[in-house]
């Protein structure tokens, strides 16, 4: 049996990863949406995402309070463009 080393290390990225799929799942979606509005190579994505693993109802119930209540907010973000 072969052992996958899904450890992420600095300059290599290895597969079965969060960050190597979130990577992948981005670059995919971008070249579509740049495809779709002729914009090539054009950025898509603010810079980063946040990753936490839930380990216990407390937690889960705040990550859930946060996305539910995200779009609501959205117009105060400093990231909002009108």
């Amino acid at each position: 049996m072969r052992r996958v080393n899904t450890t992420e290390q600095f300059g290599k990225p290895t597969s079965n990863t969060v960050p190597t799929i979130v990577r992948g799942f981005k670059s995919t979606v971008t070249k579509q949406i740049n495809k779709t509005r002729n914009t090539p190579g054009h950025p898509v994505w603010q810079r980063g995402y946040y990753e936490h693993v839930t380990r216990n109802d407390k937690s889960y119930g705040q990550i859930s309070e946060y996305i539910k209540y995200n779009r609501e907010r959205w117009l105060e973000d400093k990231y909002y463009r009108d």
